[in-house]
């Protein structure tokens, strides 16, 4: 028969150590003597929720509502903080130094707008923010957007998609300026106003905006673009009566050669 002592040899000595210093430690799968098998506990750590994030005011952001034609913020005006659009539809315009107006693009819900605050030091708003309907937006203060950019990689990759699909709008944008008609630069804006070619159905009946914000974006006279709404309306391709509806048969304008 083999004695205790021999066995208390045959342990490492790491092990040794352990059970003289906590007699009441067992391994995984064995039983200490009268209890029954040990319990693990299990730390769970929650994952990150950047749609969540987006939806609720917390520390560094909060909810803000505005009527059509406020502004989030002024060409000037210093960038400290980010808009996210929950709902609404807004417009981003400059004003040239001859106190000519322009409309850079438009904006629905899900994007982000004044995200210059976040790239390098503070600076001034490069263009105005306005409302076009009622809208409500998630104010995110600069420091508050810059950390959570570092800390949550979902967000950050949500925020990159963001900027990705923004650039190759603005390169569209040019595009359509150098290379197509004025008509079917109006054709194309009134569809995106619509939100065709996005998940969805698409919203055919869209916000107000006059036929001088729509020269502006197309690069023509509002008499050109009254002459093309006549047009479209003739044909079918669109309604309006003090609103404008668009139907889908304007895609016909953009593929038509």
């Amino acid at each position: 028969m083999v004695s205790d002592s021999i066995i208390v040899r045959r342990i490492p000595r790491y092990l040794r150590s352990a059970a003289v210093a906590y007699p009441s430690a067992h391994f995984p799968g064995k039983t200490a003597p009268g209890k029954g098998p040990s319990k693990m506990i299990e730390l769970k750590s929650t994952a990150f929720d950047a749609e969540a994030f987006l939806a609720k005011a917390g520390l560094g952001r909060r909810i803000v509502q505005l009527k059509p034609k406020q502004a989030f913020f002024s060409q000037g005006n210093t960038a400290d903080s980010v808009f996210y659009l929950q709902k609404g539809r807004a417009k981003l315009t400059v004003v040239s130094k001859n106190g000519k107006e322009a409309t850079i693009t438009l904006l629905t819900a899900g994007d982000f707008v004044g995200e210059e605050s976040i790239a390098g030091a503070v600076g001034l708003r490069l263009a105005t923010a306005t409302a076009i309907t009622t809208c409500v937006a998630l104010k995110i203060e600069r420091e508050e957007m810059i950390r959570v950019m570092h800390e949550e990689h979902s967000f950050s990759d949500l925020f990159l998609k963001f900027l990705l699909a923004r650039s190759m709008r603005t390169q569209a944008d040019l595009v359509d300026q150098l290379f197509n008609s004025s008509e079917k630069r109006l054709a194309r804006i009134l569809l995106l106003m619509a939100e065709f070619g996005k998940p969805g159905e698409p919203e055919t009946l869209i916000p107000q905006i006059t036929q001088e914000t729509l020269a502006d974006m197309i690069g023509t006279t509002r008499s050109r673009v009254s002459f093309f709404m006549n047009r479209f309306r003739k044909l079918g391709f669109i309604e309006y009566n003090g609103r404008i509806r668009v139907h889908k048969s304007l895609l016909n304008v953009i593929l038509h050669d």
